[in-house]
């Protein structure tokens, strides 16, 4: 490893000493110092913020960061984490376990700029994704005025694999949740680092997507991330959904075989592994196990037992989804007939048949896909989403709901899971599974308010600005939100009779 950093050492000095934009050129971390390019906003990427987990450190809490001698080469991303093939354009430098990057953009002129920071988790299942996806460029949001961090986490059976043997090793007796410690990790890197780079570390806001979301909103949830953020922002958060006690994951991961055995496999086989292995249960209503699980240390309880409570963060929080989130998402569950598709309603709400086929029963085959689309929606998204914003405004707390609904180039097709990011980070233009979209000044413009309303979040704690439509704090008895469709304007309410029917199954199932 050390070969490695003098190697880009040489490189690094070079790329310093002939910037001569404004800013700063270099900037010295706990790890040593990084070169930046770029003239109005400057990017450091592939910055590690813990050592590699490769050898015995694999399936382990993350260790410091290694220091190296010279200059880190900024200009390059380093490895993306293993993962599968989803994502093309990926401009990690390769796939490997030494992973653990995080990427920096800031317009900040001096460390003394104190800038608000705003650090992105990506999704992707927890099996997939990257810091160096070109969607997740943080140029575009920088120069609105902040410092933005991208970070890798393990992803897959390195992030997220649960099993008896690692708990036996573990000074907690618990396994899994890699992935998260690295998040929390990264963003204890950022407590100590980010001043270097003109950021205020006092003013962090954590924001994600997908799995990201879900892990903001157990780090929301856990004791054991106080201090590390101020403010959140998910997008399609899963909070509130049945999760995989330790029992329950660990059983499962004994499937894939012993751990001397998954230790002798590389990263690439550990992801093709996956692949072939053990397969959760095909229900909509039932745990991931190959996700953040209930490991009694970092998820102490469960979601809902905290959230019941009532002992939430008085972080503010905004959080939404979008028009059709299970879109794309239902061709995996699609069932091939009306009366396949009944009884697949009724496994995913036993008990509640009657309720179930009331609320997403159809009567001809041509209303399958959408509404088993509206089911996984609803059992994934919506119902945590306004959950957790009915408990936060039952508390009083600083609350934002949004809602994209926004037809991109005009389509038909109402968007899908994901299809706000690009808007979010302003980089309509960014290629996405191998591919560069179509879109129109509409477009361009919902871009441009979405970012500045993440933007202003960041800054003030409230989304939106003066020139805006007025963003109210969600309140149960209104439920108002902003949507960003083909215009910015505000609405209101849930499909609360499905939320409801939601609501109680997942009350009756849970442990």
């Amino acid at each position: 490893m050390r070969a490695k950093y003098l190697a880009a050492a040489v490189i690094g000095i070079a790329i310093a000493t002939t910037c001569n934009a404004a800013g700063m050129s270099t900037v010295k971390t706990e790890g040593g110092e990084v070169s930046g390019i770029g003239d109005a906003v400057k990017s450091y990427r592939g910055i590690p913020y813990a050592a590699a987990p490769e050898g015995q450190l694999r399936w382990k809490v993350p260790q410091p960061v290694q220091p190296w001698t010279g200059v880190l080469d900024g200009s390059r991303f380093g490895p993306d984490c293993p993962q599968p093939a989803e994502y093309p354009e990926l401009r990690g430098n390769g796939m490997s376990e030494d992973c653990l990057r995080v990427n920096v953009w800031t317009p900040a002129h001096a460390a003394t700029d104190k800038l608000p920071v705003m650090v992105w988790i990506h999704g992707g299942g927890f099996r997939y994704g990257s810091g160096s996806h070109p969607t997740y460029d943080g140029e575009a949001l920088s120069r609105r005025g902040v410092v933005v961090v991208t970070i890798n986490y393990r992803l897959g059976l390195l992030g997220f694999l649960a099993h008896p043997a690692l708990a036996a090793e573990s000074p907690t007796h618990t396994s899994g949740n890699y992935g998260l410690m690295d998040q929390m990790a990264a963003l204890r890197w950022v407590q100590r680092n980010i001043a270097e780079f003109g950021g205020d570390p006092s003013k962090v806001t954590v924001f994600g997507q997908s799995a990201g979301a879900h892990s903001i909103s157990t780090m929301l949830l856990s004791p054991k991330s106080k201090g590390l953020f101020q403010q959140a922002i998910m997008q399609s958060v899963g909070v509130l959904r049945p999760q995989a006690t330790q029992a329950e994951a660990q059983a499962f991961g004994a499937q894939y075989g012993d751990i001397a055995s998954l230790r002798k496999l590389s990263g690439k086989q550990l992801v093709e592994l996956q692949s072939k292995g053990p397969k959760s249960d095909g229900r909509m209503t039932v745990p991931a196990m190959i996700s953040i699980v209930q490991d009694g240390d970092i998820v102490a309880q469960p979601d809902y037992q905290v959230i019941a409570s009532g002992s939430l963060s008085s972080i503010p929080i905004l959080i939404g989804s979008n028009a059709d989130e299970g879109g794309r998402a239902a061709k995996g569950y699609v069932q091939s007939s009306v009366s396949n598709y009944l009884s697949y309603v009724d496994r995913n709400f036993p008990g509640f048949e009657s309720k179930a086929r009331a609320e997403y029963g159809v009567q001809s085959d041509t209303r399958i896909y959408k509404m088993t689309a509206d089911m996984y929606s609803d059992t994934q998204f919506n119902y945590g989403t306004r959950e957790l914003l009915r408990a936060y405004a039952k508390a009083g707390l600083p609350a934002y709901r949004y809602l994209f609904s926004r037809h991109r180039n005009d389509a038909v097709a109402e968007p899908v899971h994901g299809d706000e990011l690009q808007y979010a980070f302003d980089n309509l233009t960014a290629s996405h599974r191998g591919k560069q979209l179509p879109f129109t000044d509409v477009d361009t413009r919902i871009a441009g308010a979405m970012a500045d309303a993440w933007v202003s979040f960041a800054k003030t704690g409230k989304p939106g600005s003066p020139e805006e439509v007025a963003w109210p704090m969600f309140q149960t008895s209104q439920e108002r939100y902003i949507e960003f469709g083909n215009a910015v304007q505000p609405g209101s309410g849930f499909n609360n009779s499905r939320l409801d029917l939601v609501r109680d199954y997942y009350a009756s199932v849970r442990r």
